[in-house]
């Protein structure tokens, strides 16, 4: 049987950044925010090349290994065959290891550009294929689910495969991001998690969750007490106590604080008339970024835009 055929042309696919957990929603909730990486991919005759600029451009492969080009080779595999040779071009704007989804961006960045260079694509790998091809790679839903959707998204796994739906959140809400130098392994934080939690917690979680649904997308005047969390937050905080630190003040001061996925970077919920107050929190340990919400999430885009 023949493979499938490819384009010509190159494509240029632009991915969020993302937040997950969002304070009680651990391993659910997404939050796509606006700060992006942009691959341009162009099917070549032969062999791999792979150009990086901005954030890893020392330290990434520039192989097989790099994350961009697994997550393309997984998804030509689904749409039936390899292209003949790949050109790779990256230009990384979200930070690494800090809690801001640069995993589950070049995994979504790889999988859409596949799709988007392989002629029938959408066809042979439709949305819910690309989030369950994401999630397999990313080994969890909540990034890569507000990473190809954009908006706030809350995910979960059934027998099947990873779902999610997407809801709107309020114009209000405007994200502040306080990004340390450090960074912390996504492997180190789920280490520190104990294997069973207090029932009061474990239910005080649960309210918060759901109530958050209702703050972030139409009530933010309610995002304090709905960002409050007692399952993962506290257990991290040896592995990043400026950060613990930083969303203590924060939330002492009323401002709707969290650690932002797996940290250390902190992830508050302000809004216009209170944004410019936020920012001066960060103090020198942080860069503090006040940033849009993605409403597209992952998109292709024209090359010269």
């Amino acid at each position: 049987m023949a493979g499938p055929a490819f384009r010509a042309a190159a494509v240029r696919v632009r991915v969020p950044a993302t937040s997950a957990n969002l304070g009680p929603g651990f391993d659910a909730f997404g939050l796509a925010l606006g700060l992006y990486d942009d691959v341009v991919v162009r099917v070549a005759d032969s062999g791999l090349t792979v150009d990086i600029a901005g954030e890893g451009a020392d330290n990434l492969a520039r192989d097989e290994r790099h994350l961009v080009v697994r997550s393309m080779r997984a998804a030509f595999d689904r749409l039936g065959g390899q292209p003949r040779g790949l050109e790779v071009v990256c230009a990384n704007r979200i930070p690494h290891g800090r809690g801001l989804g640069s995993s589950s961006a070049a995994i979504c960045a790889g999988i859409v550009a596949a799709r988007a260079v392989t002629i029938g694509g959408a066809s042979a790998l439709d949305d819910d294929a690309l989030l369950a091809l994401a999630s397999e790679i990313e080994g969890h839903p909540d990034n890569v689910a507000a990473c190809l959707r954009g908006n706030f998204t809350v995910a979960w796994t059934d027998e099947e495969s990873a779902r999610t739906i997407t809801l709107d959140p309020s114009d209000r809400v405007v994200p502040v991001v306080f990004i340390p130098s450090t960074e912390v392994l996504t492997e180190t934080a789920r280490g520190l998690l104990p294997k069973t939690v207090p029932l009061a917690d474990a239910a005080l979680n649960a309210g918060r969750a759901a109530l958050m649904v209702e703050a972030l997308t139409r009530r933010p005047e309610l995002l304090l007490t709905a960002t409050e969390d007692r399952l993962h937050q506290d257990y991290r905080a040896s592995a990043m106590p400026d950060s613990a630190a930083l969303v203590a003040a924060l939330r002492s001061e009323g401002v709707p604080a969290v650690i932002s996925g797996a940290g250390p970077t902190v992830l508050a919920l302000t809004d216009e008339a209170h944004a410019d107050k936020v920012l001066n929190f960060a103090g020198p340990q942080f860069a503090a970024h006040r940033l849009e919400l993605d409403r597209t999430g992952a998109t292709v885009l024209p090359l010269d835009m």
